[in-house]
C-alpha cells in the first residue's frame, strides 16, 4: 500500500535549527497555519484595530495576474482554479511557479522590514510559508514573531471538508499519491490528512508560540485578546 509521503520531513529538520532567535520588537507577526486556520480572519481583525496588514495571498496573486488572466481566472479561487487539482497534468509546473513569487513575496516583505525596523505590522502568510527555504524562514524569525494558528483533530477534518468544497491553493509537495481507482476527491480526502500533519510539525518548530483554533473561535475572544494571548506565551517563554 502506497502512503502519502510529503517531503516535510526536510523541512522540520532545518526548522528545529531556527528555535533559538528571539521573537521581534516591536511585534511583528506573522500568522501562519492550514488554509482555513483563521490567518486572514485575525489579520483583519488587527488591520481593524489600526495595524498594517499584509496578504501574501495578495501579493503573489498580483504577481501572476498575467498568467490568471490568460486563462480568464482572478481572485484568490481563481488561483487555485489555475493550479488545479494535484491530478491535473499541469499542476507541477504551476506550484512551482506558485511557489517561486511566493518566495519573492516573502523576500521583499522581510527586505522592507529589515530597512524599517521600528515599522509593526501583521504578515497574512500562506499555509505553504514553510516551503520558501532556509534562508528566508531564519529572516521571518529574526524580523518577527512567528505565530501559529494550530487546529485541533477535529477542526482538522473541517479544513478538509473545506477545501474539498472550496479549494484554495495548496502545495502538494508530493503528498498527493492516488490509488487505482480513487477519484481525486477521494485521494484528497486520504491523503490530505498526512500533509496536515507534516506540516504541524514544521509549523511548531518555526513558530515562537501557538495559539489555538479553538479557543480563537470564541465571540468574546477580540483583537486586544488575541495580542494578550500572545504576549502571555512570550513572557512565559522568556
Amino acid at each position: 500500500m502506497e502512503a502519502c509521503s510529503p517531503d516535510g520531513a526536510r523541512v522540520i529538520v532545518i526548522l528545529t535549527v531556527l528555535m533559538k532567535s528571539e521573537p521581534s520588537s516591536p511585534l511583528r507577526l506573522a500568522l501562519v497555519g492550514m488554509s482555513g486556520a483563521g490567518k486572514t480572519f485575525w489579520a483583519k481583525r488587527l488591520a481593524a484595530e489600526g495595524w498594517t496588514a499584509i496578504s501574501c495571498d495578495d501579493r503573489i496573486e498580483e504577481k501572476l495576474a498575467l498568467r490568471l488572466a490568460a486563462g480568464g481566472f482572478s481572485g484568490i479561487n481563481g488561483v487555485a482554479a489555475w493550479m488545479s487539482w494535484p491530478d491535473n497534468p499541469k499542476y507541477a509546473e504551476r506550484e512551482a511557479q506558485y511557489l517561486e513569487e511566493e518566495i519573492h513575496t516573502l523576500g521583499e516583505v522581510l527586505t522592507s522590514l529589515e530597512r524599517q525596523p521600528e515599522k509593526p505590522l501583521v504578515l497574512d502568510t500562506t499555509g505553504s510559508v514553510i516551503y520558501t527555504g532556509n534562508n528566508l524562514l531564519l529572516r521571518l524569525r529574526r524580523r518577527m514573531t512567528v505565530v501559529y494558528l494550530a487546529a485541533s483533530a477535529e477542526e482538522q477534518q473541517l479544513l478538509i471538508e473545506r477545501y474539498l468544497s472550496d479549494p484554495k491553493p495548496v502545495l502538494w509537495r508530493g503528498a498527493f499519491r492516488p490509488r487505482k481507482g480513487e477519484s481525486p476527491r477521494e485521494t484528497v480526502a486520504r491523503c490530505y490528512p498526512t500533509l496536515i500533519a507534516a506540516r504541524r510539525q514544521s509549523y511548531e518548530a518555526l513558530a515562537h508560540c501557538k495559539l489555538r483554533v479553538a479557543e480563537l473561535r470564541d465571540p468574546a475572544f477580540d483583537a486586544a485578546a488575541f495580542l494578550s494571548k500572545i504576549r502571555g506565551q512570550l513572557e512565559r517563554g522568556r
